[in-house]
């Protein structure tokens, strides 16, 4: 089911991409390891009309931590500078097919945009379906654009450690089960190992179909209650470092639990400070 507020399809896509209000931001990042340049690619192929939106530079500046949530005033510059504003239909989309774009999903939630979807696959299922792409910069427009900051749906870490110590909100983490448990080291030099105590571990891969979509809403309400999760609770969505606690924050979306928020600093922040506590197993 296409919803322009979550998440999308390619068949939905291809449809739109010439109606004048509709704006796709290619939002594709990658972590080291994965030694790929989102920009690179971006500039060699994108789906028409496709502007790049630069998850580490619209950020904060000024925060020591990765890729923290831009202040408003950065958000609307850039935005705008894309030609992207008030009254347009966002779709999102990432090269690993649903990674990172997420993230830029919920960022434009936090700044008070709904009208904003991911697609679902991304760019992967885009290819494999031969669908079309081009390596033309896009014509851009500035647009006006008004932002009402949503901080219901963002954390910190004096908020996390409340609701990790009062039990009054679920805490979800998208790391790989080795992370959270402790057993496997963190990719970022100087963390500790392990989780936030009473953290749940829904690891993103197991939301996705083996053609890299979302599972269906069914599916992954059960995912979410096998890992003991229990939705009727707030949620806090965690990972390693603000990215794919999104994946998570959309999941829940589409199953229609509204109450979540996510925790902008994540491991990053929470495992750096050793007066927080770290739970293992």
């Amino acid at each position: 089911m296409d919803d322009p507020t979550t998440l999308v399809s390619t068949d939905w896509l291809e449809a739109h991409l010439r109606d004048p209000d509709l704006r796709v931001l290619d939002a594709s990042w990658y972590l080291p390891a994965m030694a790929r340049d989102a920009r690179a690619e971006y500039d060699a192929r994108h789906i028409p009309g496709a502007r790049f939106f630069d998850l580490d530079e619209i950020s904060d500046s000024r925060s020591e931590l990765p890729h923290m949530a831009p202040p408003i005033e950065k958000f609307m510059s850039r935005l705008r500078a894309m030609g992207v504003g008030d009254g347009h239909q966002v779709v999102i989309y990432d090269g690993a097919g649903i990674f990172s774009a997420p993230r830029v999903w919920w960022t434009f939630r936090l700044m008070g945009k709904t009208d904003v979807a991911v697609l679902d696959g991304g760019l992967p299922k885009w290819l494999a379906e031969g669908r079309p792409t081009e390596d033309l910069p896009p014509l851009i427009r500035d647009r006006h654009m008004t932002v009402q900051k949503q901080n219901q749906l963002v954390k910190d870490v004096t908020q996390v450690a409340a609701a990790s110590k009062l039990g009054d909100h679920e805490i979800i983490d998208a790391r790989a089960p080795g992370r959270f448990r402790g057993e496997e080291p963190e990719p970022r030099p100087g963390l500790r190992a392990g989780h936030i105590p009473g953290a749940k571990n829904v690891p993103i891969g197991t939301l996705m179909t083996a053609a890299g979509t979302l599972k269906p809403a069914a599916e992954l309400k059960a995912i979410f209650e096998a890992a003991g999760v229990d939705l009727s609770k707030p949620a806090i969505t965690s990972c390693g470092s603000g990215v794919t606690a999104a994946v998570l924050s959309l999941a829940l979306q589409v199953i229609g639990h509204r109450d979540h928020s996510l925790y902008d600093g994540s491991w990053a922040e929470w495992g750096m400070y050793d007066d927080l506590k770290v739970a293992k197993g």
